[in-house]
Protein backbone atom coordinates (compact mmCIF):
# COMPACT_ATOMS: atom_id res chain seq x y z
CA UNK A 1 0.00 0.00 0.00
CA UNK A 2 1.28 2.98 -1.12
CA UNK A 3 1.49 5.56 2.30
CA UNK A 4 3.36 8.48 0.61
CA UNK A 5 0.41 10.92 0.54
CA UNK A 6 -0.23 10.17 4.32
CA UNK A 7 0.21 13.12 7.02
CA UNK A 8 0.10 13.86 10.52
CA UNK A 9 -1.41 17.02 12.22
CA UNK A 10 0.26 20.26 12.72
CA UNK A 11 -0.07 20.06 16.06
CA UNK A 12 2.66 17.03 16.24
CA UNK A 13 4.94 19.64 14.01
CA UNK A 14 4.58 22.09 16.60
CA UNK A 15 5.49 19.56 19.76
CA UNK A 16 8.07 17.57 17.99
CA UNK A 17 11.32 18.43 20.08
CA UNK A 18 9.04 19.93 23.15
CA UNK A 19 8.41 16.77 24.93
CA UNK A 20 10.92 14.10 26.30
CA UNK A 21 14.13 16.03 24.33
CA UNK A 22 14.33 18.39 27.30
CA UNK A 23 14.73 15.50 29.59
CA UNK A 24 17.74 13.89 27.75
CA UNK A 25 20.18 14.14 30.34
CA UNK A 26 17.69 12.72 32.51
CA UNK A 27 17.21 9.61 30.05
CA UNK A 28 20.41 9.08 30.10
CA UNK A 29 21.31 8.67 33.11
CA UNK A 30 18.37 6.02 33.97
CA UNK A 31 20.34 3.87 31.11
CA UNK A 32 23.60 4.28 32.89
CA UNK A 33 21.91 3.71 36.20
CA UNK A 34 20.11 0.41 34.75
CA UNK A 35 23.53 -0.31 33.33
CA UNK A 36 24.86 -0.89 36.90
CA UNK A 37 26.82 2.49 36.89
CA UNK A 38 26.84 4.44 39.64
CA UNK A 39 25.23 7.73 39.36
CA UNK A 40 23.46 10.08 41.92
CA UNK A 41 20.00 11.25 40.10
CA UNK A 42 19.39 15.04 40.94
CA UNK A 43 16.85 15.13 38.12
CA UNK A 44 13.19 14.80 38.72
CA UNK A 45 10.89 16.12 41.49
CA UNK A 46 9.68 13.19 42.53
CA UNK A 47 9.14 13.57 46.80
CA UNK A 48 10.77 10.65 48.58
CA UNK A 49 8.53 10.43 51.02
CA UNK A 50 5.64 7.57 50.79
CA UNK A 51 1.90 8.77 50.15
CA UNK A 52 0.39 8.92 53.06
CA UNK A 53 -1.02 5.82 54.67
CA UNK A 54 -4.86 7.22 55.57
CA UNK A 55 -4.60 8.39 51.88
CA UNK A 56 -3.94 5.06 50.57
CA UNK A 57 -6.46 3.79 52.54
CA UNK A 58 -9.15 6.10 51.53
CA UNK A 59 -8.39 4.81 47.38
CA UNK A 60 -8.37 1.46 48.14
CA UNK A 61 -11.63 1.43 50.82
CA UNK A 62 -13.21 3.56 48.09
CA UNK A 63 -12.29 0.82 45.36
CA UNK A 64 -13.83 -2.14 47.51
CA UNK A 65 -17.05 0.29 47.86
CA UNK A 66 -17.72 -0.01 44.16
CA UNK A 67 -16.33 3.77 43.55
CA UNK A 68 -14.90 2.19 39.79
CA UNK A 69 -17.57 3.27 38.05
CA UNK A 70 -17.49 6.15 35.62
CA UNK A 71 -17.00 9.71 37.27
CA UNK A 72 -19.04 13.00 36.50
CA UNK A 73 -17.61 15.01 33.72
CA UNK A 74 -16.96 17.93 35.82
CA UNK A 75 -15.69 16.14 38.72
CA UNK A 76 -16.78 13.79 41.10
CA UNK A 77 -19.44 16.32 43.90
CA UNK A 78 -17.21 14.64 46.72
CA UNK A 79 -13.93 16.58 45.43
CA UNK A 80 -15.83 19.68 43.83
CA UNK A 81 -17.44 20.92 47.42
CA UNK A 82 -13.78 19.77 49.05
CA UNK A 83 -12.10 22.64 46.46
CA UNK A 84 -14.85 25.05 47.08
CA UNK A 85 -14.25 25.00 50.80
CA UNK A 86 -10.65 24.93 50.13
CA UNK A 87 -10.91 28.03 48.19
CA UNK A 88 -13.23 29.85 50.10
CA UNK A 89 -10.92 29.64 53.03
CA UNK A 90 -7.85 30.45 51.25
CA UNK A 91 -9.33 33.20 49.54
CA UNK A 92 -11.96 34.75 52.33
CA UNK A 93 -14.87 35.19 50.05
CA UNK A 94 -17.52 32.24 48.68
CA UNK A 95 -16.06 30.33 46.38
CA UNK A 96 -18.84 27.67 44.99
CA UNK A 97 -18.57 24.17 43.08
CA UNK A 98 -19.12 25.69 39.83
CA UNK A 99 -16.18 27.32 39.79
CA UNK A 100 -14.04 24.26 40.01
CA UNK A 101 -13.16 21.37 37.71
CA UNK A 102 -11.64 18.06 38.59
CA UNK A 103 -8.52 17.06 36.15
CA UNK A 104 -5.69 14.26 36.15
CA UNK A 105 -2.83 16.35 37.54
CA UNK A 106 -2.21 19.90 37.08
CA UNK A 107 -0.15 19.23 33.80
CA UNK A 108 -3.73 18.26 32.36
CA UNK A 109 -5.27 21.43 33.86
CA UNK A 110 -2.82 23.49 32.34
CA UNK A 111 -3.37 22.35 29.30
CA UNK A 112 -6.72 21.97 28.53
CA UNK A 113 -7.25 25.42 30.37
CA UNK A 114 -5.08 26.80 27.79
CA UNK A 115 -7.02 25.06 24.96
CA UNK A 116 -10.17 26.75 26.07
CA UNK A 117 -8.33 30.09 26.75
CA UNK A 118 -6.04 30.26 23.25
CA UNK A 119 -5.81 29.16 19.74
CA UNK A 120 -3.73 30.43 16.31
CA UNK A 121 -3.54 34.11 16.41
CA UNK A 122 -3.43 34.84 20.28
CA UNK A 123 0.18 34.78 22.21
CA UNK A 124 0.61 33.80 25.93
CA UNK A 125 3.19 35.71 28.25
CA UNK A 126 5.26 33.36 30.28
CA UNK A 127 8.26 34.05 32.47
CA UNK A 128 11.91 32.70 31.56
CA UNK A 129 12.96 30.83 33.21
CA UNK A 130 9.84 27.96 32.76
CA UNK A 131 8.73 24.92 33.72
CA UNK A 132 9.70 22.28 30.93
CA UNK A 133 6.36 21.72 29.83
CA UNK A 134 4.63 25.13 29.16
CA UNK A 135 6.12 25.31 26.18
CA UNK A 136 4.22 22.45 24.72
CA UNK A 137 1.35 23.30 26.66
CA UNK A 138 1.05 26.78 24.88
CA UNK A 139 1.94 25.70 21.27
CA UNK A 140 -0.18 22.53 20.92
CA UNK A 141 -3.15 25.04 20.80
CA UNK A 142 -1.32 27.10 18.01
CA UNK A 143 -1.16 30.27 20.14
CA UNK A 144 2.36 31.61 19.85
CA UNK A 145 4.82 31.35 23.12
CA UNK A 146 6.52 34.46 24.12
CA UNK A 147 9.46 34.40 26.87
CA UNK A 148 9.16 37.12 29.37
CA UNK A 149 12.77 37.57 30.26
CA UNK A 150 13.42 37.32 34.00
CA UNK A 151 16.92 38.69 36.00
CA UNK A 152 18.69 36.18 38.17
CA UNK A 153 20.44 39.80 39.42
CA UNK A 154 16.79 39.77 41.34
CA UNK A 155 16.07 35.84 42.04
CA UNK A 156 14.06 35.99 38.94
CA UNK A 157 11.27 37.90 40.11
CA UNK A 158 8.59 38.83 37.65
CA UNK A 159 8.44 42.83 37.32
CA UNK A 160 5.46 44.50 35.71
CA UNK A 161 7.76 46.46 33.60
CA UNK A 162 9.39 42.67 31.99
CA UNK A 163 5.96 41.92 31.75
CA UNK A 164 4.34 45.12 30.02
CA UNK A 165 7.68 45.26 27.43
CA UNK A 166 6.67 41.76 26.40
CA UNK A 167 2.80 43.04 25.79
CA UNK A 168 1.83 43.02 21.81
CA UNK A 169 -1.91 43.25 20.79
CA UNK A 170 -2.49 39.43 20.21
CA UNK A 171 -1.20 38.87 24.25
CA UNK A 172 -4.43 37.07 26.01
CA UNK A 173 -3.20 34.86 28.89
CA UNK A 174 -0.49 35.44 31.44
CA UNK A 175 0.84 31.95 32.89
CA UNK A 176 1.83 32.53 36.01
CA UNK A 177 4.06 30.04 38.23
CA UNK A 178 4.47 31.05 41.90
CA UNK A 179 6.47 29.54 44.23
CA UNK A 180 8.10 29.21 40.73
CA UNK A 181 9.94 26.02 39.04
CA UNK A 182 12.54 25.82 38.51
CA UNK A 183 13.82 29.04 40.41
CA UNK A 184 11.60 28.74 43.68
CA UNK A 185 11.32 32.03 43.25
CA UNK A 186 8.04 33.20 45.59
CA UNK A 187 6.28 36.71 44.60
CA UNK A 188 4.90 38.42 46.97
CA UNK A 189 1.43 40.29 47.53
CA UNK A 190 2.65 43.64 46.04
CA UNK A 191 4.71 42.08 43.18
CA UNK A 192 1.21 39.96 41.86
CA UNK A 193 -0.53 43.20 42.54
CA UNK A 194 1.40 45.14 40.29
CA UNK A 195 2.16 42.79 37.76
CA UNK A 196 -2.18 42.11 38.10
CA UNK A 197 -2.51 46.08 36.96
CA UNK A 198 -0.31 45.07 33.85
CA UNK A 199 -3.01 42.00 33.23
CA UNK A 200 -6.02 44.43 33.74
CA UNK A 201 -4.41 47.06 31.97
CA UNK A 202 -4.18 44.92 28.93
CA UNK A 203 -6.91 42.73 29.36
CA UNK A 204 -5.26 39.61 30.29
CA UNK A 205 -5.76 36.11 31.91
CA UNK A 206 -3.69 34.82 34.58
CA UNK A 207 -2.94 30.85 34.72
CA UNK A 208 -1.81 30.80 37.96
CA UNK A 209 0.00 27.28 38.51
CA UNK A 210 0.39 26.85 42.63
CA UNK A 211 0.81 23.50 43.21
CA UNK A 212 4.12 24.34 45.27
CA UNK A 213 1.80 26.56 46.85
CA UNK A 214 2.66 24.57 50.58
CA UNK A 215 6.29 24.19 50.23
CA UNK A 216 7.18 28.06 51.15
CA UNK A 217 10.56 28.85 53.27
CA UNK A 218 11.07 32.51 52.75
CA UNK A 219 7.64 34.77 52.24
CA UNK A 220 4.22 33.95 52.65
CA UNK A 221 1.73 32.15 49.31
CA UNK A 222 -0.26 34.45 47.27
CA UNK A 223 -2.54 34.30 44.86
CA UNK A 224 -4.02 36.40 42.40
CA UNK A 225 -6.95 34.29 42.54
CA UNK A 226 -7.38 35.69 46.28
CA UNK A 227 -7.34 39.11 45.52
CA UNK A 228 -10.32 40.78 44.43
CA UNK A 229 -9.24 42.83 41.57
CA UNK A 230 -7.86 39.50 39.87
CA UNK A 231 -9.91 36.73 40.78
CA UNK A 232 -12.39 37.06 37.91
CA UNK A 233 -9.28 37.17 35.76
CA UNK A 234 -7.83 34.33 36.89
CA UNK A 235 -8.23 30.83 36.78
CA UNK A 236 -5.60 28.67 39.42
CA UNK A 237 -4.49 24.88 38.76
CA UNK A 238 -2.61 22.83 41.36
CA UNK A 239 -2.69 19.09 42.51
CA UNK A 240 -1.79 17.08 45.63
CA UNK A 241 1.45 15.56 43.68
CA UNK A 242 3.71 17.94 46.10
CA UNK A 243 1.77 18.77 48.75
CA UNK A 244 1.02 15.49 49.71
CA UNK A 245 3.77 12.66 47.73
CA UNK A 246 1.24 11.47 45.49
CA UNK A 247 2.08 12.35 42.01
CA UNK A 248 1.53 9.01 40.43
CA UNK A 249 -2.31 9.33 41.19
CA UNK A 250 -2.44 12.19 39.22
CA UNK A 251 -5.13 14.27 41.14
CA UNK A 252 -5.11 17.82 40.04
CA UNK A 253 -7.82 20.67 39.84
CA UNK A 254 -8.15 24.02 38.73
CA UNK A 255 -10.43 26.72 39.82
CA UNK A 256 -11.85 30.47 38.23
CA UNK A 257 -14.43 32.08 37.29
CA UNK A 258 -18.24 29.92 37.14
CA UNK A 259 -19.07 30.99 33.37
CA UNK A 260 -15.17 30.47 32.24
CA UNK A 261 -14.55 27.22 33.71
CA UNK A 262 -18.27 25.78 32.62
CA UNK A 263 -16.99 26.67 28.88
CA UNK A 264 -13.74 24.87 29.89
CA UNK A 265 -15.67 21.68 31.07
CA UNK A 266 -16.63 20.86 27.61
CA UNK A 267 -12.90 20.91 26.37
CA UNK A 268 -11.94 18.69 29.23
CA UNK A 269 -15.17 16.57 28.66
CA UNK A 270 -14.08 15.62 24.97
CA UNK A 271 -10.55 14.98 26.11
CA UNK A 272 -11.11 13.03 29.60
CA UNK A 273 -14.80 12.59 30.38
CA UNK A 274 -13.66 12.40 34.21
CA UNK A 275 -11.74 10.71 36.18
CA UNK A 276 -11.79 7.85 38.42
CA UNK A 277 -13.83 8.14 41.84
CA UNK A 278 -11.85 6.58 43.81
CA UNK A 279 -8.98 8.87 43.51
CA UNK A 280 -11.58 11.81 43.45
CA UNK A 281 -12.27 10.41 47.31
CA UNK A 282 -8.93 10.26 48.27
CA UNK A 283 -7.81 14.04 46.92
CA UNK A 284 -11.39 15.33 48.78
CA UNK A 285 -9.75 13.28 51.77
CA UNK A 286 -6.70 15.27 51.01
CA UNK A 287 -7.93 18.47 51.18
CA UNK A 288 -10.86 17.89 54.10
CA UNK A 289 -7.99 16.47 56.60
CA UNK A 290 -5.17 17.89 58.23
CA UNK A 291 -1.68 16.27 57.10
CA UNK A 292 2.10 17.14 57.88
CA UNK A 293 3.41 15.43 54.54
CA UNK A 294 4.43 18.86 53.11
CA UNK A 295 6.17 20.25 56.64
CA UNK A 296 7.89 17.10 56.75
CA UNK A 297 9.41 17.66 53.12
CA UNK A 298 9.80 20.78 53.65
CA UNK A 299 12.03 20.72 56.73
CA UNK A 300 13.73 17.94 54.48
CA UNK A 301 14.07 20.35 51.47
CA UNK A 302 15.65 23.24 53.94
CA UNK A 303 18.17 21.12 55.84
CA UNK A 304 19.36 19.79 51.70
CA UNK A 305 19.33 23.46 50.57
CA UNK A 306 22.09 24.23 53.63
CA UNK A 307 24.10 20.84 52.73
CA UNK A 308 24.22 22.65 49.24
CA UNK A 309 25.37 25.82 50.86
CA UNK A 310 28.12 24.23 52.91
CA UNK A 311 29.30 22.01 50.57
CA UNK A 312 29.64 24.75 47.43
CA UNK A 313 30.73 28.05 49.94
CA UNK A 314 34.38 27.65 49.25
CA UNK A 315 34.22 26.18 45.18
CA UNK A 316 34.26 29.42 43.01
CA UNK A 317 32.33 27.66 39.89
CA UNK A 318 29.44 26.43 41.61
CA UNK A 319 27.02 29.65 42.96
CA UNK A 320 23.58 28.22 44.13
CA UNK A 321 20.86 30.39 44.19
CA UNK A 322 18.59 30.26 47.17
CA UNK A 323 15.16 29.04 46.78
CA UNK A 324 12.67 30.77 48.21
CA UNK A 325 10.22 27.37 48.17
CA UNK A 326 9.87 24.31 46.21
CA UNK A 327 12.17 20.99 45.97
CA UNK A 328 14.77 22.55 43.61
CA UNK A 329 18.29 24.44 43.50
CA UNK A 330 19.07 26.54 40.59
CA UNK A 331 23.23 26.55 40.60
CA UNK A 332 24.75 29.11 37.99
CA UNK A 333 28.47 27.35 36.43
CA UNK A 334 28.65 30.38 33.99
CA UNK A 335 32.50 30.20 35.94
CA UNK A 336 33.31 27.00 34.23
CA UNK A 337 33.11 28.10 30.75
CA UNK A 338 30.33 25.58 29.94
CA UNK A 339 26.92 26.44 29.90
CA UNK A 340 23.99 24.34 31.80
CA UNK A 341 23.58 21.43 28.86
CA UNK A 342 27.55 20.81 28.44
CA UNK A 343 27.81 21.14 32.12
CA UNK A 344 24.86 18.56 32.81
CA UNK A 345 26.21 16.10 29.61
CA UNK A 346 29.92 16.12 31.38
CA UNK A 347 28.62 15.75 35.03
CA UNK A 348 27.31 12.76 34.30
CA UNK A 349 30.51 10.74 33.96
CA UNK A 350 31.48 11.74 37.44
CA UNK A 351 28.49 10.52 39.27
CA UNK A 352 25.83 12.70 39.14
CA UNK A 353 22.75 14.21 36.73
CA UNK A 354 21.21 17.24 37.09
CA UNK A 355 18.86 19.16 34.79
CA UNK A 356 20.61 21.59 31.92
CA UNK A 357 19.07 25.16 32.60
CA UNK A 358 18.30 25.00 29.13
CA UNK A 359 15.38 22.83 29.94
CA UNK A 360 13.84 25.67 31.52
CA UNK A 361 14.61 28.48 28.68
CA UNK A 362 16.70 30.45 27.80
CA UNK A 363 17.42 32.62 31.19
CA UNK A 364 18.62 29.48 32.62
CA UNK A 365 21.04 28.37 30.02
CA UNK A 366 23.93 29.01 32.23
CA UNK A 367 22.51 27.33 35.34
CA UNK A 368 21.86 23.59 36.29
CA UNK A 369 18.66 22.56 38.32
CA UNK A 370 19.53 20.42 41.27
CA UNK A 371 16.70 18.50 42.94
CA UNK A 372 16.16 18.25 46.84
CA UNK A 373 14.28 14.53 47.06
CA UNK A 374 17.30 12.58 47.78
CA UNK A 375 18.89 12.27 51.68
CA UNK A 376 21.33 14.42 53.00
CA UNK A 377 24.06 12.18 52.89
CA UNK A 378 23.44 11.62 49.48
CA UNK A 379 23.31 14.91 48.75
CA UNK A 380 26.32 15.89 50.40
CA UNK A 381 27.97 12.89 48.10
CA UNK A 382 26.44 14.01 45.14
CA UNK A 383 27.80 18.18 45.64
CA UNK A 384 31.46 16.14 46.69
CA UNK A 385 31.45 15.14 43.41
CA UNK A 386 30.39 17.69 41.92
CA UNK A 387 33.03 20.50 43.44
CA UNK A 388 35.77 17.29 42.29
CA UNK A 389 34.35 18.07 38.72
CA UNK A 390 34.58 21.44 38.76
CA UNK A 391 38.42 21.43 40.04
Amino acid sequence: MNTSTLKTASITARLASLGSERWAVHFDARRRIKAGQDIIELTIGEPDVPTPEHLLDVATGSMRAGRTRYAEGRGEPVLLAALAEKYSQRSGRQVSVDNALAFPGTQAALAITMMGLVEAGDAVLVPDPYYATYEGVVRSTGADFVPVAMSADNGFHLTPEQLEKAVTPNSKVLLLNSPHNPTGATLSRSEIEAIGAVAIKHDLWIVSDEVYEPLIYNGEFCSPFDLETLWERTIAVSSISKSHAAPGFRAGWGVGPAWAMRHIQSVSETLLFGGQPFIADMTAHALSHRDNTAQVMGSAYQRRIQVLKSAFAENEVLRPLEPDAGMFMLVDVTASGLDGESFAKQLLDHGVAVMPGSSFGNQARHFIRLSLTVDETLLAEAARRMVSFTN
